[in-house]
């Protein structure tokens, strides 16, 4: 992995974390799902505008689809993941879902892109794994000892996120390395995508969206900003870097995600963690040689 690859990353992790501190904070629906993604859609269409008039990108049906598709698959994350944020605590279903995901990609993507990591970097997903692993036994005892409700919905939504994290990511990556779909316009006509099909399931809740809109006006307008922008940084990555590379790096940000959890938004102490986070760490150095 180049330094310019990890450092977008890098970047990326932050921001992800933040977006997801901010949406756990409204651990909203479908209606919350809907209003940041139109947010998105409208904030971020003159940089697609801009991007379709001075790059004449080719948007055939092949890539047309890929971009619809993501949109569906991206869907179906955000509502798997707000429903896994009302049931569970940031610092348990962060984890486990951006842990689940790039185990799942990194095997996807040695079987349907015929990657090939080196011995250096399976040994930094393998640390990345762990450390996931480790810190996430840690949460699950925890919850389990304090008798924490609805654990097993919370593991589980967290599970299926991950999967669809995974599915995702080797569908953009298609897009945008094979497809040459810019990263950018990927992503905006994913969060418009998104945002259609939800709009039927949101027509009858206006009032919800209102109310929403006056609580938590700071949080929408936080992750329709920053959600797209960290994915953006990835798919840029993804360009030319491989899966394999990309996908355990950017999981560092389970780190940050899970110190936000436990220190502000008071969901336990931080004892044992520091091993956990370590191995991500090394992992991520083991990635970046490889």
């Amino acid at each position: 992995m180049t330094s310019l690859a990890l450092s977008l990353v890098v970047a990326a992790a932050f921001i992800h974390a933040s977006w997801n501190f901010l949406a756990k904070r409204v651990s909203g629906g479908v209606t919350f799902v809907w209003l940041f993604g139109v947010l998105s859609t409208l904030l971020y269409a003159p940089l697609a505008i801009a991007i379709l008039v001075k790059q004449h990108p080719h948007l055939g049906w092949e890539q047309l689809s890929f971009m619809v598709g993501s949109g569906a698959i991206h869907a179906v994350y955000f509502l798997l993941l707000q429903q896994g944020y009302r049931v569970g605590d940031l610092s348990l279903v962060y984890p486990l879902a951006r842990g689940t995901g790039p185990m799942l990609s990194t095997v996807g993507a040695i079987v349907l892109f015929g990657e090939h990591p080196t011995p250096i970097a399976i040994g930094g997903t393998v640390l990345i794994a762990g450390g996931i692993f480790l810190f996430t036994s840690q949460v699950t005892n925890k919850a389990t000892q304090s008798g924490g409700a609805n654990l097993m919905q919370a593991i589980s939504y967290a599970l299926l996120t991950g999967a669809c994290i995974a599915t995702y990511t080797l569908w953009d990556k298609y897009a945008v390395s094979q497809l040459a779909v810019p990263p950018l316009l990927q992503d905006w006509a994913s969060n418009l995508t998104r945002a259609a099909l939800v709009t039927p399931f949101t027509l009858s809740r206006l009032g919800e969206v209102k109310q929403l809109w006056q609580t938590y006006r700071r949080e929408v307008v936080g992750v329709a900003v920053l959600s797209p922008l960290s994915y953006i940084l990835v798919l840029t990555a993804l360009t030319f870097s491989p899966v394999s590379y990309i996908a355990p790096a950017r999981e560092i940000s389970i780190v940050i995600g899970a110190l936000m959890g436990t220190q502000l938004l008071a969901e336990g102490n931080a004892k044992g963690r520091l091993i956990a986070a370590s191995l991500m760490v090394l992992g991520v150095i083991a990635l970046a040689i490889g």
